[in-house]
């Protein structure tokens, strides 16, 4: 699967501030097409309405987090296929395990810049 920086990127963090870092890392690597959630529930809904070529969420949410949202997208025929990538503050083993069972693509901790960014996407597409 080829990297596109023009693909719809959906970016799902209940902590606005993160939203917009996040935002910035991906436009400095050239992305353009960055839509965001501020839940799973939202990302969720989001995600049945366009296709996206890749989601980077955060963990930690409210009311759905990240790993329900993760394990929901893998459930789901038409969605399962979508590259996720995890962004979480801990770096439990436990966490990476759970994530990686679940299908996760790739597993950010925060706090991070934009070539570890950039590295962990490239990651994803080279597969």
């Amino acid at each position: 699967m080829a990297l596109d920086l023009q693909m719809p990127v959906l970016v799902v963090d209940d902590y606005k501030t993160m939203i917009r870092i996040i935002r910035n890392l991906l436009k400095q690597l050239g992305f353009e097409n960055i839509d965001d959630a501020a839940d799973g529930t939202e990302a969720l809904e989001k995600m049945k309405q366009r296709r996206y070529g890749l989601v980077i969420s955060d963990w930690n949410m409210e009311p759905m987090t990240g790993y329900e949202l993760l394990k929901q997208v893998r459930a789901d025929g038409s969605l399962s296929k979508t590259p996720f990538i995890m962004v979480t503050a801990e770096s439990k083993t436990e966490n990476v395990i759970a994530a990686k069972k679940a299908g996760v693509n790739n597993y950010i901790v925060k706090p991070f810049n934009a070539q570890t960014l950039k590295g962990k996407i490239e990651a994803v597409f080279s597969d």
